[in-house]
């Protein structure tokens, strides 16, 4: 059988639709073209970005099984598809994602982000305890730029304090981590940060359940 390039445009078509039956059709007709698909990926990545982005878990499960290295591949912004599935909030989806490549955890973006961070700045509660039980390192990691930002400030700024509760939570520095500074001229803490943006309920939270800053 000739194999052509709309084959294999046929498979990110199926991506979109979360068309399994379709893609498993696709690759008896050829077994390799899941592994050429890897190897060419552009801009927008591969067929499990697509599908990462869309939510699609089963259509997920099914690439993953067909090719796990698909998970460990980057798009042009260099993001997993864990940093897609993340930020758009479908935990299944990320359930499925770290099952076959957990380091995705601390794998940094173009835009020196981790999955964790994305989902800290969309408010998705349910993914942020799904990363951090697969790597509760991750909530250390710090924004790879100029600011050096960590999770507790990305919430702050994107105002999502039910992340930031369960951030803290799960903190076991005993302290040092809220102490945390970002930016320049040594920096901010995420209380002068809070005060800054005029979050009130942020402060309150916080004097609360740290007493070194009452």
């Amino acid at each position: 059988m000739e194999i052509t390039r709309h084959d294999e445009d046929e498979v990110y078509k199926a991506s979109r639709t979360g068309g399994v039956e379709y893609l498993n059709i696709l690759i008896e007709n050829d077994p390799e073209i899941l592994r050429r698909i890897s190897l060419q990926a552009g801009e927008t990545g591969t067929p499990l970005h697509v599908s990462a982005l869309l939510g699609h878990a089963e259509f997920t499960k099914a690439l993953c099984t067909h090719n796990p290295k698909l998970a460990e591949r980057v798009d042009a912004d260099r993001r997993t598809p864990l940093h897609l599935a993340s930020a758009e909030g479908h935990k299944d989806t990320v359930e499925a994602l770290l099952s076959v490549y957990a380091d995705a955890c601390l794998h940094f973006d173009e835009n020196g982000r981790i999955p964790l961070h994305y989902a800290a700045m969309r408010g998705e509660v349910e993914v942020l305890q799904k990363l951090i039980d697969k790597n509760p390192e991750s909530i250390y990691v710090k924004v790879e730029n100029g600011s050096k930002e960590t999770v507790l400030h990305l919430c702050i700024k994107h105002n999502q304090l039910e992340c930031l509760k369960l951030l803290v939570r799960r903190d076991d520095n005993n302290g040092e981590f809220l102490n945390s500074r970002a930016g320049c001229d040594g920096g901010v803490t995420i209380l002068h940060l809070a005060l800054m943006l005029r979050q009130i309920k942020v402060r309150i939270y916080i004097s609360i359940f740290y007493t070194g800053y009452s």
